[in-house]
């Protein structure tokens, strides 16, 4: 960098730094969100090309961040977030000079109309919207065959700490901030999508209960099973950003059942002691596939909770397993849903349709069909009506297995809290019941690959998974620089 205190201040100071830590830096003038905007910028251009996380920067954010200094010299700050970085993932809406595309470049002409609901929150806490994230093509509901984080507009995105799945979909929000390109970021889940990249690059994934966060301006896979959360380096900025983008939205009706968190004070659940007197189920059934490695990380993170003051369970039946949910409630919404979404952007994208995306996909099957786009294919031969008996039962299904079966029935039962799960194993059981869960780093193989624990809960159960996963990020401190 030109400026030498800036260089000295982002080569000494910038990487891991926290919300706090920036908001007192900022506060005492060592440093203000403008250059906050610049350092960032200067580590994008040094070590995204080994990345591949971002797909593009907001020509606005330097400005924005200038206007938010003059406004903490005048006004004082609006939240914690108040002139932070932060990056949003590329199936989320702007309204701004950034487009939107899924990753797709069937969509790479595409700009917003209005801001997703959530961003509106971002903007109203002051935050600064560095970017769009790269992502795992139409949220890894393109082929079976795409390897995660790929996507035909922005290449491959590779995790900082080696030659590792960089995990999907939300793969480039998750190794951005790894890389420390930003302070947080902002993904979407169905099945996996945030806890899985968040494990794969050692941070803190926060995956809410579905309701607590609009969907409104998402590109969507499943209205079922869809949400945004938050990626970030530390439970307490995952916390932060997650609670400014809580609230009621009348054009996502689920989010009613969040009105009693909106302005809620998620400082009282950053206990150190969050684990004591604690009972945290474990179902062997949701991770066969795991390795011996992993299996002994993961037994030797059992004997910390344990001596944190947390009781395990061992071998617990939770009444099914990944297998015995059906894939036809995604096959039969993403249709419905994409189609809803395509039709109402606006008058100049002539992508419409799941036709129109898989007619461009033909079209231009050099760049778009590396991969193929088998799961395109089986969803456009549905009729995208959700009329189907096979839909039907598929929903009930899933709702009745992973949620009243379930999770629910298992934990109220045994009279557990929450359920333990090694890196982001058996996911998709509480995706599917639109669960909240929160992973956290706790170390590396061998070959220096992040591995995490992840808490899975009820309904609603985020202030208790937020106590779990604080008291043991305080505990072993899992996370590494991977520079």
């Amino acid at each position: 960098m030109h400026h030498q205190k800036l260089e000295v201040y982002r080569k000494n100071n910038l990487d891991e730094m926290t919300f706090s830590e920036m908001q007192e830096e900022m506060q005492a003038g060592n440093i203000s969100s403008e250059e906050l905007v610049l350092m960032y910028k200067e580590n994008i251009s040094l070590r995204d090309k080994n990345v591949n996380a971002l797909l593009e920067i907001n020509p606005d954010a330097l400005q924005t961040a200038q206007s938010l200094d003059f406004e903490r010299q005048r006004k004082g700050v609006r939240s914690p977030l108040h002139g932070i970085p932060v990056l949003v993932k590329d199936n989320i809406e702007t309204a701004d000079k950034m487009h939107t595309s899924a990753g797709s470049l069937a969509l790479e002409n595409h700009y917003a109309l209005n801001d997703a609901h959530l961003v509106e929150k971002l903007r109203k806490a002051g935050a600064v919207i560095l970017g769009k994230t790269n992502m795992t093509e139409w949220a890894n509901f393109m082929s079976d065959k795409m390897t995660n984080g790929y996507s035909s507009r922005g290449g491959q995105v590779k995790n900082p700490y080696g030659a590792f799945d960089a995990g999907g979909s939300s793969a480039g929000s998750a190794a951005a901030v790894a890389a420390n390109l930003a302070a947080a970021s902002i993904g979407t889940e169905t099945s996996g999508s945030i806890i899985n990249p968040a494990a794969q690059n050692s941070l803190v994934g926060l995956k809410p209960t579905v309701g607590m966060i609009s969907r409104r301006g998402l590109i969507p896979l499943s209205h079922t099973q869809d949400t945004a959360g938050t990626l970030a380096r530390t439970v307490e900025d995952a916390v932060k950003v997650f609670s400014v983008l809580i609230g009621f939205d009348p054009e996502d009706p689920i989010t009613s059942l969040s009105t009693d968190f909106e302005g809620y004070d998620w400082s009282v659940h950053l206990k150190e002691h969050g684990l004591n007197n604690t009972r945290l189920a474990i179902a062997p059934e949701l991770f066969k596939e795991i390795s011996d490695e992993q299996m002994e990380m993961f037994e030797q993170a059992k004997e910390q909770l344990k001596a944190l003051g947390a009781e395990i369970i061992e071998d617990v039946d939770i009444g099914s397993n990944q297998e015995d949910l059906g894939f036809a409630v995604l096959l039969h919404e993403f249709k419905a849903d994409l189609n809803a979404y395509l039709a109402k952007t606006e008058q100049s994208n002539p992508i419409r349709s799941l036709d129109d995306v898989m007619a461009f996909n033909n079209a231009h099957s050099d760049k778009m069909l590396k991969f193929g786009q088998n799961l395109l294919e089986q969803a456009n031969q549905l009729t995208g009506m959700l009329t189907e008996r096979e839909y039907v039962e598929a929903l009930e299904r899933n709702r009745f297995l992973a949620a009243e079966q379930g999770i629910n029935a298992t934990l109220k039962e045994i009279v557990a809290d929450a359920i333990l799960l090694p890196q982001d194993f058996g996911c998709n059981v509480g995706a599917a019941a639109g669960f909240p869960a929160i992973t956290v780093p706790f170390g590396y193989t061998k070959t220096h690959e992040p591995f995490s624990i992840t808490f899975y809960g009820m309904a609603f159960s985020e202030p208790k998974l937020i106590e779990f996963a604080y008291a043991f990020e305080k505990a072993v401190k899992g996370r590494k620089n991977p520079y």
